[in-house]
């Protein structure tokens, strides 16, 4: 005696489901197999590539690639010694006042791109909040004025400076760079501290043709090893710095422009940063770079002139240089953060090096080309810090006294402090805040997925 015919139809249609989750599973196991096929493999001794530890951990782990220390290192060292000497560092009277060329005719195009925040526009000092030595006697200011805020349309601009401002500094030019930071005539104070890196809604086509110009004309992203080691650097050094100006704009974003209410946005630090391994890695490539440079420049940093009026502040700044410079756990840690001796080796070392320093003056005068005042003046900082540390570890004397003796601007010595500091700043937070931003983004996908199936 046969089955009712509707009991055969559900046995049929229960098989049926069995061998189609079967076959979804082994479909599952060849796309699995077929996708780790296509991912790159790294030998038992390769450990120069970054990759997340683990889901839980989110921390990069090996050495920094083409750099002497590991990301455990640099997170452990930064957090326990760099960032806090840094942070104090940059805030004396010393490395908080940076003169800069704030409007100049862009040598590449009409600039005409404009932020529409008042926060981009950058708060110049009033002559009489300078330390004494930065300046030469003037009227008396209102003690109201000498208070400097971001968008404060009375704020005074100094363009009085005097040509003996910076005594016992050199006044030659940075051959990595193009600006002509002796010509003091067209140049103002401005105080770092009262105008932070933060977003200022300076984005669409004028803020990407300065990044497309960086990178198609004079920093070309190098395909595999085809490229050199030293345009690799230059590359990387780019990079890094991009990166880290992505994550400032996320740490520090305008949330909520009705209350003026200012936060992190994880979410766009995790577009711009996270989600490429290879940002974050030259993010640390170039933090490792600019500290070695300026552990390099230690003999002259320890001598250099910090003279303000005050000389209390002056000491402190002295005190707190020796500490960045000497300090015995960073020694321990990663005593030489970046090996620059083994590039320029070959017979065309010279002729790289020019063609390179001329790509890199090149993205310094396209600075000028920024719209955003305040994005203007720490791009020209911070280029202006990078230009120190090429000129630092490729363009001073040497072992074998083949280049000049090393002579610093002041202003190179303000902007080599404050780029350590701004990289130093990205990696805390990129190691802090990454966790979080992952899951965010994590649950964000799940929650994609699962409505997909509903």
């Amino acid at each position: 005696m046969g089955k009712p015919e509707h009991e055969g139809d559900g046995v049929s249609r229960r098989r049926r489901w069995v061998w189609a989750v079967v076959g979804a599973l082994i479909a599952l196991l060849l796309a699995t197999a077929a996708s780790s096929r296509n991912l790159p493999k790294l030998s038992k001794k390769s450990c120069q590539c970054p990759f997340w530890r683990s889901q839980d951990s989110r921390k990069y782990t090996g050495l920094v690639e083409d750099c002497c220390c590991d990301y455990e290192t640099v997170d452990s060292i930064n957090e326990e010694v760099l960032h806090p000497i840094l942070q104090e560092l940059v805030a004396t009277p010393f490395f908080r006042y940076f003169k800069v060329k704030l409007w100049c005719d862009c040598p590449f195009w009409p600039e005409d791109g404009m932020c529409r925040l008042r926060d981009c526009s950058v708060c110049e000092c009033p002559e009489n909040e300078f330390p004494e030595p930065f300046k030469k006697p003037s009227n008396i200011i209102s003690a109201e004025d000498m208070i400097c805020q971001e968008g404060k349309p009375q704020a005074a601009v100094d363009r009085t400076l005097d040509s003996k401002l910076f005594r016992g500094w050199t006044e030659t030019d940075n051959p990595w760079t193009y600006d002509d930071e002796t010509d003091n005539a067209e140049m103002t104070y401005v105080n770092l501290q009262l105008n932070p890196e933060r977003f200022t809604g300076y984005t669409g086509l004028p803020a990407r043709r300065i990044w497309d110009a960086i990178y198609k004309e004079n920093c070309p992203k190098y395909p595999s090893e085809e490229f050199c080691q030293e345009k690799k650097v230059l590359y990387k050094l780019i990079s890094g710095l991009h990166c880290s100006i992505s994550v400032h704009i996320a740490s520090d974003y305008l949330l909520d422009e009705s209350t003026n209410l200012w936060g992190h946005n994880l979410e766009l630090m995790y577009d711009r940063a996270l989600k490429y391994p290879d940002r974050v890695g030259n993010l640390y490539f170039t933090f490792l770079f600019v500290l070695r440079a300026t552990t390099k420049a230690a003999d002259y940093l320890e001598q250099a002139d910090y003279n303000t009026g005050n000389s209390q502040e002056d000491l402190k700044t002295h005190s707190l240089v020796k500490q960045l410079l000497y300090n015995p756990k960073l020694q321990a840690a990663c005593p030489l953060p970046f090996d620059e001796a083994k590039l320029w080796q070959g017979e065309n070392g010279p002729e790289l090096k020019q063609q390179i320093q001329k790509q890199f003056r090149n993205i310094s005068a396209l600075m000028d080309c920024v719209g955003c005042e305040k994005c203007r003046l720490w791009g020209k900082l911070q280029v202006l810090g990078l230009g120190t540390a090429l000129k630092i570890l490729f363009s001073v004397d040497g072992q074998n006294h083949p280049n000049p003796p090393l002579q610093l601007q002041r202003n190179e010595v303000i902007a080599l402090v404050n780029l350590l500091n701004r990289l130093s700043e990205s990696v805390k937070f990129v190691h802090e805040m990454g966790p979080s931003a992952e899951k965010i983004m994590e649950g964000q996908t799940s929650s994609i997925v699962g409505k997909s199936f509903q």
